[in-house]
């Protein structure tokens, strides 16, 4: 079996109601992301945080040393889980996520977060890259509603989209539910 790790991408206060860019059905997908936490620790797999902040003040959400940076409670670290600041979209840019992941002879990473159409899709594509077989939870993935080009496109759709993207060539796209059914 492949040592694998959880990887917690961005489940942060802004994206909840009440915070600075509320995602669609962030609560549900939390919940699916906290479910998924607890079993990883249950099954001593590593699990790492991945916190965004942007590096100026002068930013609609995730402004630096705010509220909405931190992480939401639901999914909130525990003492000797790494957490992997990042200024960037993909969580392996300019961060330490690749060495962590080294140090503790990791193969496959499972992921949640947030949002799904930016640092979900960016992870995901960077680790399978990079040699990394990787799962996503789907229901524990949150986006919003999206605009192109005069098109309104539901979130439901963009996150509908983005995960048959990756499903298709990056990763094995699976509900909480089916992970949590495989013992971990």
């Amino acid at each position: 079996m492949q040592k694998q790790a959880l990887i917690v991408v961005d489940i942060q206060n802004d994206y909840f109601p009440g915070g600075k860019w509320v995602l669609d059905n962030i609560e549900t997908a939390a919940a699916n992301a906290g479910r998924a936490l607890e079993a990883a620790r249950k099954s001593g797999d590593l699990v790492v945080h991945i916190r965004h902040e942007f590096p100026d003040a002068d930013v609609p959400f995730l402004a630096p040393g705010s509220a909405g940076a931190q992480v939401h409670p639901a999914v909130a670290e525990q003492p000797g889980e790494p957490v992997i600041h990042k200024q960037q979209i993909n969580a392996f840019y300019e961060t330490q996520l690749q060495a962590v992941l080294q140090k503790h002879a990791i193969e496959h990473l499972v992921i949640t977060g947030n949002m799904s159409h930016v640092c979900i899709d960016a992870i995901v594509r960077a680790a399978a890259d990079i040699c990394y077989t990787v799962t996503v939870l789907h229901d524990a993935c949150a986006t919003h509603d999206q605009q192109f080009n005069g098109i309104h496109i539901p979130a439901a759709q963009v996150q509908a989209a983005f995960m048959a993207a990756l499903a298709f060539g990056y990763a094995k796209v699976i509900p909480t539910d089916e992970y949590l059914k495989q013992g971990r």
